[in-house]
């Protein structure tokens, strides 16, 4: 696994060229997302101190990848007439940065953009594309990227990059922690990564909020004849809960856990469209197929989608005919 040497001198050229440069991530960031946005900007500005760099985000960070250093620097409103190139991570489609209609310059071609992505279905989109599907994340290929240019790795980037292998990898426990994982995980502590600062924050540290909503998740966990785990939450449950929609985060895990279970899926109600996000540990199951029948996508074995919509409960009752000691059908 390795970067084309043309892509490489091209994003060098582009950033170079560049006064103003945004970074990009997808809607609803996790640590991959919010990990290599913040770990490639600042990388621009350690690496060169001249130019502007702005972190760009349609929603804010969840408040576990707050610590991160930059995180407050994610912002919503900015202008990109003042821009003059762009970098977009971990965004496997471009209607993903909820930025198409509002900014067609990043994706129509009027200003030089680069891609950095590791999601199998992308449509290549960006001036020049680097996606690596068997990437296990998206911060993994920017320490590709940063040791392919010979930018050298401050505490604080290494940090945000180890937090998007991490997340990505279900902190070394998923099936795409591969050999390669392992040795950019070595790379990153080399360079100072606070590892014990990450596991606190993101897997040891939970909100009561947080807690109230997956005991919602779990308590609505039902079965499938096609051997799914399933469990929805509605608005009423975050606001029961007291929990933010990002809150949400990590709980799909925890329905993918129960035993002999083909895939897990959550689908969840917010602001008029039911989003799902699916699961599975299987290797004979893609739920990025089962995600691109609703227009979604990700990865084999994690995947998602978004629908307008509401959620409505279902009750099914079964009728079952027996016979009682004396031969005559009763109704069970």
């Amino acid at each position: 696994m390795t970067i084309a040497f043309a892509d490489v001198r091209r994003v060098e050229e582009i950033i170079r060229s560049a006064s103003r440069i945004v970074c990009i991530c997808h809607r609803n960031p996790d640590g991959d997302a919010v990990g290599s946005l913040l770990g490639m900007g600042q990388l621009i500005e350690h690496c060169f101190s001249r130019k502007e760099v702005f972190f760009q985000c349609v929603d804010p960070p969840p408040e576990s990848f707050r610590f991160l250093q930059g995180a407050l620097r994610m912002r919503s409103d900015y202008s990109y007439r003042c821009g003059d190139a762009a970098i977009i991570l971990d965004c496997g489609e471009p209607k993903l940065t909820e930025m198409m209609e509002s900014h067609p310059m990043l994706f129509n071609g009027s200003m030089p953009t680069i891609e950095l992505d590791h999601h199998p279905r992308n449509p290549l989109f960006a001036t020049v594309n680097i996606v690596l599907p068997d990437a296990a994340s998206t911060c993994e290929i920017v320490v590709m990227l940063s040791d392919a240019l010979g930018w050298s790795l401050t505490p604080d980037i290494a940090t945000c990059l180890l937090t998007g292998v991490f997340t990505d990898t279900g902190g070394l426990l998923h099936s795409n922690t591969s050999p390669a994982v392992y040795r950019t995980v070595a790379r990153l502590m080399r360079s100072g990564a606070r590892r014990e600062e990450i596991v606190r924050n993101v897997f040891r540290t939970a909100k009561l909020s947080t807690l109230k909503l997956w005991g919602r998740v779990l308590e609505k966990i039902s079965i499938t004849h096609e051997g799914g785990a399933i469990s929805a939450v509605t608005e009423g449950d975050f606001r029961a809960s007291g929990a933010d929609y990002s809150e949400l985060t990590g709980a799909v895990d925890y329905v993918n856990a129960v035993p002999g279970m083909r895939f897990s899926l959550i689908l969840s109600e917010r602001d008029g469209t039911v989003k799902g996000s699916l699961r599975t540990l299987r290797d004979d199951i893609d739920v990025s197929a089962m995600a691109a029948k609703f227009s979604g996508g990700g990865h084999r074995k994690a995947a998602g989608f978004a629908l307008p919509g509401k959620l409505k409960p279902e009750i099914r009752w079964k009728v079952e005919q027996v016979e009682d000691e004396q031969g005559r059908s009763a109704l069970r």
